[in-house]
């Protein structure tokens, strides 16, 4: 009797999940199934965030015990973001569908870490909210960051298939806003990085390449041509190149020619652009790759027929 009991228990139990949980858990498709893929996804997106607090809880002893959480969480932020705005071209470059399952969870964690960086602030001010307040306005870099932030709970709050549905053809419109958050953002990460921003450079190149094949679709290329994505590459690079420029040359002492000139010097270290400009090129060569194997198949098929 209890047996069947228990056993009754576990079907109902079941029954609650698969109506009610799954279509809306993260791990399952819109069908309710659990795809590997997406667990994958949703496991790597926690992964850093249960690295900052067991840092925050069992790490060594620090003078400023929330500063390095703090900034760790505001660069997984920006790095997702970049991941969310890299889904549309991948899919369209490598033709993987799947991709395009994960974006909307891939940007909900963007605003979920950007809520942790706000939320580790205001644990390193004591929790004095009217201090908090204060310093959003009256500190641009904390002003152009929280005006990010509400972006993104406005983007966040509209994610949803209803809102999809109810907004229409104005769902793109307001999630263009992307692009310039995605702006803000690296100009906060620019800011408080001071004198040293070779990653958010790198970040700001990433960003730039994505740019470049967003333009490069809008004009009618193909991204799955490796010449175009070679060409996206180069415009990437310099880009950045730019960009790091123009930060040098405006917002600190330190001479922007050098800095510049660092780029054609390899033997110094490897630059930004450069960086920006070998990961274009190597999408472009995966690219390459993946039209070989294509036209193989397809020759062996008809070699078959």
């Amino acid at each position: 009797m209890a047996a069947i009991t228990a056993n009754r228990a576990y079907l109902d139990v079941m029954k609650a999940y698969s109506t009610h949980i799954a279509p809306y858990a993260p791990w399952t498709d819109r069908r309710g199934v659990l795809s590997w893929f997406r667990l994958c996804v949703f496991v790597a997106l926690l992964a850093p965030a249960a690295m900052i607090f067991f840092d925050l809880a069992f790490g060594p002893i620090r003078p400023e015990p929330y500063e390095n959480a703090l900034h760790e969480s505001g660069e997984w932020a920006v790095r997702f973001l970049l991941v969310s705005l890299a889904i549309t071209p991948l899919r369209e470059i490598f033709r993987w569908g799947k991709l395009i399952g994960v974006r909307r969870m891939i940007g909900v964690s963007v605003l979920a870490y950007t809520l942790v960086h706000l939320g580790l602030y205001m644990a390193q001010e004591n929790g004095d909210l009217g201090k908090v307040v204060s310093e959003i306005a009256f500190r641009f870099y904390l002003t152009i960051g929280f005006v990010g932030l509400v972006g993104l709970v406005i983007l966040g709050a509209t994610s949803f298939d209803s809102a999809i549905r109810r907004l229409g053809r104005n769902w793109n419109r307001l999630h263009a806003l992307v692009y310039p958050i995605g702006i803000l953002a690296l100009w906060h990460f620019f800011l408080q990085s001071k004198s040293d921003v070779t990653v958010p450079t790198v970040m700001a190149g990433l960003f730039a390449l994505l740019m470049m094949y967003r333009m490069a679709r809008r004009v009618g290329f193909t991204l799955a041509n490796p010449a175009v994505l070679a060409m996206c590459a180069a415009l990437g690079a310099g880009a950045t190149a730019a960009v790091e420029y123009a930060w040098y040359a405006l917002a600190t002492g330190i001479p922007a020619a050098l800095v510049f000139q660092a780029n054609f010097d390899l033997a110094v270290s490897i630059r930004p652009a450069v960086w920006i400009g070998l990961v274009g090129l190597g999408v472009s060569v995966l690219a390459g790759g993946r039209m070989l194997w294509t036209l193989g198949q397809e020759r062996s098929a008809r070699i078959g027929a």
